[in-house]
């Protein structure tokens, strides 16, 4: 990506946005893109990407032009990573202990579940979450979650609304698999796939996968994967500790008001 890169992804992402798409392809993205407890290892997810990405559409991004921060950021980050989280999973223990209370009370089964993403130079590893869907969610039914999805539970859709079902992955920045800010992990599906479709989608994987980032709270998640990846891209050739403290705070401000749950 050329120094520009900045108005570089704001054009393409203009560019996207003037492309026509049906409601049933958007909503699909977002249930693509959303957690559906396991469900995208079916293969109906191929089905959904062969829609939004057919096989003769290879979309192709800006080459990165270089990983924004020196040292001394990658070690600011993570000791606010470190501190920031492990403080957080002490004050915040007796709330969790309390959600996983409710999450058991809802429907029976784990209150956290554990599901295979992609981070960092392609390594796997597993991500927490608070379990939103009954544990049978599949047997019901293998659909895309969708408003009023019956599978989520009655209290699971209150975690979806204020994000409290990822409080886990504070678990995931202190081990080192992710960080607070930064690109949303994919299923290996879905990371497969998009690698094979949109020619270097591969390069969020230069940076260690967030809990929350610039995709999320600029675009939401009613975002396709290119457009999606532009965000990222952005990200990790502008970010600093001025822009996670941003994304940090509007990620807030989402949690609070709900705006842009899934």
């Amino acid at each position: 990506m050329a120094k520009d890169g900045r108005s570089s992804v704001i054009e393409q992402l203009e560019q996207a946005a003037e492309e026509v798409r049906s409601e049933d392809e958007a909503a699909a993205v977002m249930a693509a893109l959303s957690d559906t407890n396991g469900l995208a290892e079916s293969g109906i997810a191929s089905d959904v990407l062969a829609r939004l990405l057919p096989d003769d559409e290879i979309v192709a991004l800006p080459r990165l032009d270089h990983v924004n921060g020196g040292g001394g950021y990658r070690v600011m980050k993570r000791v606010f990573d470190m501190v920031s989280c492990g403080a957080a999973l002490v004050i915040l223990a007796v709330p969790m202990a309390l959600i996983a209370l409710g999450v058991k009370a809802g429907s029976p089964g784990p209150a956290i579940y554990a599901q295979r993403r992609v981070g960092k130079d392609g390594r796997a590893f597993e991500l927490y979450k608070f379990r939103s869907m009954y544990t049978d969610a599949e047997v019901r039914g293998a659909r895309w979650a969708e408003e009023g999805d019956p599978r989520v539970t009655p209290f699971g859709r209150f975690l979806r609304t204020t994000r409290l079902d990822e409080l886990p992955q504070f678990f995931n920045v202190v081990k080192g698999d992710m960080s607070l800010i930064g690109p949303r992990p994919e299923r290996p599906v879905f990371n497969d796939e998009f690698c094979r479709r949109i020619d270097g989608w591969d390069q969020r994987l230069a940076v260690r996968p967030g809990i929350t980032g610039l995709a999320q709270v600029e675009g939401g998640y009613e975002l396709l994967p290119k457009e999606k990846a532009l965000y990222d891209l952005e990200y990790i050739e502008t970010r600093s500790i001025a822009l996670d403290l941003r994304i940090i705070f509007k990620t807030l401000s989402t949690m609070l008001t709900g705006k842009g749950a899934r």
